[in-house]
């Protein structure tokens, strides 16, 4: 599965149950740039088993305030719509990988 990309009017219904790792980022960004090949694997290792999305903070301001998300690339781990963790800045897979357990798998 690809990582899917979130908007303001589909977040709520795509993180409101399972598993959702969820990507604030922008183009400009160089570590976001560094850290989209381990999301895009993670997408395809993981798939099935959780949901991997993106959100573009240029685009998408509102969503980027809602979650407080300050420096990027920001990792947002949701369960069931509710954020059970988060990664600040490129933390490289291991660090995502840590983050993902903080939820069963």
């Amino acid at each position: 599965m690809a990582v899917i990309n979130l908007t303001k009017s589909d977040f709520d219904e795509k993180i409101k149950s399972g598993v959702t790792l969820v990507d604030f980022w922008a183009t400009w960004c160089g570590p976001c740039r560094a850290a989209a090949p381990v999301i895009e694997e993670m997408s395809v290792e993981y798939a099935g088993k959780i949901v991997v999305g993106k959100v573009d903070v240029d685009a998408e301001g509102p969503l980027s305030q809602k979650f407080g998300v300050m420096s990027i690339p920001t990792i947002i781990l949701f369960k069931d719509g509710v954020e059970v963790g988060r990664q600040v800045g490129f933390a490289g897979k291991q660090g995502y990988l840590d983050l993902l357990k903080k939820c069963t798998m």
